[in-house]
């Protein structure tokens, strides 16, 4: 790109050229204001070449922050009827550690011996012809007996969610599981497929809970 000034006794001219692939964009700004003081008076205009560059950016392109793109967040929802009072699926599923037994992609969770409302999660499963692999440290937040169990991430991959419970009768409920969770950029070209898929993934795991927490139930 180069730019042209022209100053003459009537007006101000000042010319951008933008080369586009191997063509010329020109671009004329025209300032009314008069410099009929200029000297001497017969020089018709004044041209001063600029070299390309030479204008300093504003402090908003030059920031030296790194760009931080705004990621995609999903949310997937998952509801159940199981043959367990409520009391007896809130205490099943308070038991985060065994969570891998029945969620599918859960391969670990670990509390903090010394702080037990944060856990170490472990997620790993084979989708969309690829091993996935995930981890991140959650905390727990405070629950409401029998009625709802929440957690967000603190660190690694970004999630949150709730599990609540629905008493139906003295020996049923409903249980509805909520997940929400940034898309990683591994997985960000399939990220419409996502969602349903990780909708069905909840749904199983809520019906291998209902199986673990009615075998449970019976032995207590």
């Amino acid at each position: 790109m180069s730019s042209s000034l022209a100053i003459s006794s009537s007006s101000l001219r000042l010319t951008h050229v933008f080369p586009t692939n191997g063509n010329a964009i020109l671009f004329n700004a025209i300032s009314s204001c008069r410099v009929s003081s200029l000297k001497p008076p017969s020089l018709n205009s004044i041209f001063i070449r600029i070299p390309f560059g030479s204008f300093k950016k504003a402090s908003f392109f030059t920031s030296s922050r790194p760009f931080s793109p705004v990621m995609e967040w999903q949310d997937c929802t998952a509801k159940m009827e199981i043959d367990v009072p409520a009391s007896v699926a809130y205490k099943c599923y308070s038991d985060r550690e065994a969570i891998p037994n029945w969620m599918p992609f859960i391969s670990s969770v670990q509390v903090l011996e010394d702080k037990p409302d944060l856990s170490r999660w472990s997620l790993k499963y084979n989708a969309f012809g690829r091993d996935l692999e995930y981890s991140w440290l959650a905390r727990n937040m405070q629950p409401i007996p029998n009625q709802k169990i929440h957690w967000r991430s603190l660190e690694g991959l970004p999630n949150r969610g709730a599990v609540r419970f629905y008493p139906k009768g003295p020996s049923s409920c409903l249980i509805e599981l909520t997940v929400s969770y940034e898309v990683p950029q591994l997985l960000a070209p399939v990220a419409s497929a996502l969602q349903p898929f990780l909708e069905n993934l909840l749904k199983s795991g809520l019906d291998r809970f209902a199986k673990y927490a009615k075998s449970s139930g019976s032995t207590r």
